[in-house]
């Protein structure tokens, strides 16, 4: 995933969805509640063992939330990720590009 940058990032929060098109052609639409119980961070995760790729989650539409959630602010963070500030005020949570990708939810048939 060398090299893989978004070329569009929009935040639809009528549809509680964030929607990233990425330089490899895909465009993902990511259900905000989803990447909230995705959180990358050491105090979502439990702790640093829980921390690394195999940690994460398989599937983000399969994630069963709390309670829905909204975007009250994004930021890049430098040239590779995305740091939201959530309705719950969590904003701790640092998603990478490469992150993002792997949690590109998967169209059902």
């Amino acid at each position: 995933m060398i090299g893989l940058r978004p070329t569009g990032i929009t935040l639809n929060k009528t549809d509680s969805v964030l929607e990233i098109a990425w330089n490899d052609g895909a465009v993902c639409r990511y259900p905000l509640a989803g990447l909230r119980e995705a959180c990358p961070c050491v105090e979502c995760r439990g702790g640093h063992e829980f921390m690394g790729r195999e940690h994460d989650p398989k599937d983000i539409l399969e994630l069963k939330p709390r309670r829905s959630y909204t975007i009250t602010s994004l930021e890049l963070v430098g040239n590779y990720a995305l740091q939201p500030t959530w309705d719950d005020g969590h904003h701790t949570g640092i998603y990478t590009w490469e992150y993002l990708r792997r949690l590109c939810p998967h169209e059902k048939d």
